[in-house]
């Protein structure tokens, strides 16, 4: 599935080539899919390692962040994150860089994953707990690693009104619209723009952000937290590291069951305006991906208006 304009095919064939190329030893491994992001597709390859490559050219920094953070980050951390065991180079057809890693055995954080949300949110308060903790690099070390999550909810205000006029002009997603999707996805028809427009300006409203910058994962949202035995086990996907303010870190607590986010929350003791500012964020982020991967990414806009719905449920007290 193509999701961007400028996307990179790649299959199975690509990874072979490439394999051949740079690392003769693993190009007889078998090679299958193992899932993709809006970033990312990824192939397993073997039963240990798994093949990253960036669908744009747009993220190819991030492939080369991880390559270069996630070995100095890993001693520091209290989960699993994933390994770098090859720096890809371009080639094959393919003009990006790439990786590989090794494979972590785990399960997508979810309601077969997970028995017991409200632990499971106090052992993900602590994996963030650990990484916001890890001194930062000097500022001259500090190249690729700003994000626009990262800074305070006024950088994105316009950019965020307009998705908003996009998600108003979508079929099927407004309140009483009375319309099909024509996603074959199970919108709410009774989404409250307004009242999310309203939970969005209320935390831009707020003071900006007075808190330290930390490291950030970025991009805490369930397919990227892997569960054994129902335990948080390893925090994957790094493409969004970056060094900021923590806000947006919170926004994808409302991906997961209300135990979980209050857990989460009085774990790390975060204060009432923080907290409404990572609910605005949660609401920026998912209205932003909904016009955005309408007629692309089907199933990734329901992640998004999934997330809008608990943000109705559950608004941070706004």
């Amino acid at each position: 599935m193509t999701l961007h304009e400028d996307e990179i095919p790649t299959d199975e064939l690509l990874v072979r080539r490439l394999l051949a190329q740079q690392r003769p030893e693993w190009a007889e491994l078998p090679v299958r899919a193992a899932g993709s992001g809006t970033d990312n597709r990824m192939f397993r390859l073997g039963d240990g390692l798994l093949v990253r490559l960036p669908r744009t050219p747009g993220t190819a920094d991030a492939v080369r962040k991880e390559q270069v953070w996630l070995p100095r980050l890993a001693p520091e951390l209290t989960c699993v994150v994933p390994e770098p065991v090859h720096r890809g180079r371009p080639g094959g057809g393919f003009p990006l860089p790439w990786s590989v890693y090794r494979w972590i055995e785990g399960a997508e954080a979810g309601p077969e994953s997970v028995a017991d949300w409200a632990a499971f949110g106090t052992e993900l308060a602590a994996a963030v707990r650990a990484l916001h903790a890890v001194p930062l690099p000097p500022e001259d070390e500090r190249h690729g690693l700003q994000w626009y999550r990262g800074e305070e909810l006024a950088a994105c205000a316009d950019s965020i009104g307009a998705s908003f006029a996009q998600a108003r002009a979508l079929p099927g997603l407004g309140q009483d619209s009375g319309q099909d999707s024509g996603q074959g996805l199970d919108l709410d028809r009774d989404l409250d723009l307004d009242r999310l427009e309203a939970v969005w300006r209320a935390a831009l409203a707020l003071p900006a952000p007075s808190a330290p910058p930390v490291w950030l994962h970025g991009d805490l949202k369930p397919s990227n937290l892997l569960v054994r035995d129902g335990r948080l086990h390893a925090l994957i996907d790094f493409g969004c590291l970056s060094i900021g303010f923590p806000d947006a870190e919170h926004a994808p607590l409302w991906d997961v069951p209300a135990a979980a986010r209050h857990a989460y929350r009085a774990a790390l003791g975060v204060d009432e305006q923080t907290w409404q500012r990572a609910c605005g964020w949660a609401v920026a982020v998912a209205i932003s991906g909904v016009p955005y991967y309408w007629e692309s990414d089907p199933a990734f806009v329901a992640e998004c208006v999934a997330r809008l719905r608990a943000v109705l449920d559950d608004p941070a007290g706004l």
